[in-house]
């Protein structure tokens, strides 16, 4: 399990706590992140799955992401307890990869959109990112998505669109747009 921690969680907007998974509590937001990733999917989103993802698929997914020490995972909590979103940041293992990293699963439960939750989590990964050394990110989103519009405005810049890059939740193959941004 990774075991990458925060133990002073920043504060979000709202009172959303922005918070780094760790292996003491990652067990414990599996089953939010799923709540998360099933209501993406089922809004249409992207995100590598179709749109009869289950519960458990989506519960054993994050399990094992989880799990990889390669990848961090933030998570924003609100008062409740409930996950609203999350974000991951892959690090490239390679010799020669040590000062990138791969933006990865932006995600945002429709009804905590609007509330600035992830531009809180897009600012913890880079922050982190910077700790680690990690100058150059990279990260991919449909084409013609909001999250493009977005993006730029956080200041990344588009190298490229692939077309028929992945399928959407019904099926159907749509373009991608890779990002980057230099830290």
């Amino acid at each position: 399990m990774a075991t990458h921690s925060s133990t002073h969680p920043t504060l979000g907007t709202d009172g959303v706590r922005i918070e780094l998974v760790n292996a003491r509590n990652a067990a414990s937001f599996e089953a939010g992140l799923a709540e998360v990733l099933i209501d993406c999917v089922d809004g249409g989103s992207s995100v590598g799955f179709l749109a009869d993802l289950t519960h458990d698929a989506a519960v054993n997914w994050w399990h094992k992401q989880l799990q990889n020490p390669d990848i961090l995972t933030w998570v924003a909590v609100n008062s409740d307890g409930r996950i609203l979103g999350t974000i991951g940041l892959a690090l490239a293992p390679q010799a020669n990869g040590r000062h990138r990293a791969e933006v990865c699963k932006l995600l945002v439960h429709r009804k905590g959109r609007g509330h600035g939750y992830a531009s809180a989590l897009i600012s913890a990964l880079e922050e982190e990112a910077r700790k680690r050394g990690r100058t150059v990110l990279v990260l991919d989103t449909v084409t013609g998505s909001a999250a493009e519009n977005i993006y730029l405005r956080w200041g990344w810049q588009r190298v490229g669109i692939i077309e028929d890059f992945a399928a959407l939740p019904d099926g159907r193959l749509w373009a991608t747009t890779v990002f980057t941004k230099k830290l």
